[in-house]
């Protein structure tokens, strides 16, 4: 009899660690990883289709530990193919929560050429700020304009991120629109402005 009661003991001890390995969360993602992983999403969804093949440079990556050892800042650099394979350095910056996992505050500046003045040194908080939500806003205001509308079309490799009065960040870019189904498309231009923390979209003006 003893020896059964240890052998469902040992059974039942097995089957309630293999629970609780099944149960076990996954493990949270390096700091490092992390914010990479999230800069790249970042990038994509800001460039579109224009942004292929996001490398960082492991060398240059660099970790900032909070002294309350809740947060972790990461700064490096990389680099992605945009038009005509041409190759587009950026910098970017993340904080990386060490209990949630979480990351906030991604920021990505490119460092190429053509970047000068003040606008090289602005760096907008791209955590909460949405292209998607800046185009429905404008096909919005486009059908408003046009009633009998018939295809919107956004160039996603158009956008461009400018600084706007009272600290907000503004969204420009290029489309088409169908004023009326069978018509010819027409160029148009868009302007979205952003407030800088919540990411809402305050204003937008269309041009066609």
């Amino acid at each position: 009899m003893n020896a059964l009661l240890h052998r469902a003991g040992v059974a039942l001890l097995l089957s309630c660690a293999a629970a609780a390995a099944t149960a076990a969360p996954p493990p949270i993602k390096s700091a490092g990883d992390a914010c990479e992983s999230a800069v790249a999403e970042t990038v994509r969804r800001m460039r579109g289709r224009d942004a292929q093949e996001v490398q960082f440079i492991g060398a240059k990556r660099a970790l900032s530990p909070a002294p309350d050892g809740d947060e972790t800042g990461v700064k490096g650099e990389g680099r992605y193919r945009g038009v005509a394979g041409r190759p587009v350095p950026f910098s970017y910056s993340c904080a990386f929560n060490t209990k949630t996992g979480a990351t906030n505050g991604v920021v990505f500046k490119e460092t190429g050429a053509a970047l000068a003045g003040a606008e090289a040194l602005w760096q907008p908080d791209l955590a909460n700020l949405s292209p998607e939500a800046c185009e429905a806003a404008t096909a919005a205001a486009l059908k408003d304009k046009h009633p009998r509308v018939g295809r919107i079309v956004f160039d996603s490799g158009s956008r461009a991120l400018r600084p706007a009065p009272n600290a907000r960040t503004r969204l420009e870019g290029q489309g088409a629109v169908e004023r009326a189904p069978g018509m010819n498309a027409i160029p148009f231009s868009y302007r979205c402005e952003f407030e800088a923390r919540s990411g809402k979209v305050l204003s937008v003006q269309t041009t066609d």
